[in-house]
């Protein structure tokens, strides 16, 4: 376990690797670090980025995605989610479903597309997966920019958590509002919906929502059940926004190319992203 002092400079020091965007040894190898470690250190990242203005708009969920798991992990592979808080400073809501977006200081970038949901209402900290489908007020789809500050892309579990989760950016397309009775069937409709993900005419990657978890729903009750064992952290709560996990590998991305991304089986527009 670490002594709050090394948390607060672990902290600090990925705090300063972003704003320099400069890569650092991954913390585990300095010394052995838990899960619990990895969430003492965001858990100082969350204090110190409110202390300086910044406001909390929701939380990111990582490797939700099983097939990616064995891809990431230096000492074990990765084998369980993990979440991070979102700032304001990282969203964006995209307009017509096209963006620009700058790279500039993103260490390593990579994209994956997402489901994002709004929630309407605070879920209880023992919801059914029934329940937590009612408390979302809208979904929408993002692509998140991920970026890592250890080189390679090689960390253990408990320095991606501690790296803000390897969160970067979200960009977020056009909500769609859901009816009493598409929640009561919307895990299942996500589940067996697709997405592709192409680079200019080249098709690139596509997977299923059923790769998010079970279900990007699932994944929603996942945060709730694992906030409900951390006290240390606040509950989901009311008019927040949650990033349930990529549907395909996170690939890389470079300033010059632009990305688009199409669903099916799903009504939801796909985006439209050029990197600059």
């Amino acid at each position: 376990m670490l002594m709050s002092t090394q948390a607060n400079r672990y902290a600090h020091q990925l705090l300063d690797a972003r704003a320099c965007a400069q890569l650092i040894p991954p913390l585990s190898a300095r010394e052995p670090l838990s899960v619990a470690d990895g969430y003492d250190i965001a858990r100082s990242i969350l204090d110190t980025r409110i202390a300086q203005g910044e406001v909390q708009v929701g939380h990111k969920i990582g490797f939700t995605n099983r097939k990616i798991w064995s891809r990431y992990g230096v000492n074990a592979p990765i084998h369980m989610p993990v979440w991070t808080p979102v700032f304001d400073a990282t969203v964006r809501y995209v307009e017509d479903n096209h963006a620009i977006q700058s790279l500039a200081g993103a260490m390593q970038p990579r994209l994956g597309p997402e489901i994002v949901f709004r929630l309407a209402k605070a879920p209880a900290r023992n919801a059914s997966l029934e329940a937590i489908a009612e408390c979302i007020d809208w979904m929408a789809h993002a692509i998140e920019i991920v970026t890592c500050p250890f080189p390679d892309w090689k960390f253990d579990e408990a320095d991606a958590i501690a790296a803000f989760g390897l969160h970067g950016a979200l960009l977020i397309g056009e909500p769609k509002s859901i009816s009493g009775a598409s929640r009561r069937n919307l895990a299942e409709v996500l589940a067996n919906a697709s997405v592709s993900l192409s680079c200019g005419d080249e098709l690139r990657s596509a997977g299923f929502g059923s790769d998010v978890w079970g279900s990007p729903v699932h994944a929603l009750w996942e945060l709730n059940r694992m906030l409900s064992e951390q006290p240390q952290f606040e509950p989901l709560a009311a008019g927040e926004i949650v990033a349930t996990g990529t549907w395909a590998d996170a690939l890389p991305v470079a300033p010059g190319q632009t990305w688009t991304t199409a669903f099916s089986g799903v009504s939801l527009p796909g985006l439209t992203v050029s990197f600059v």
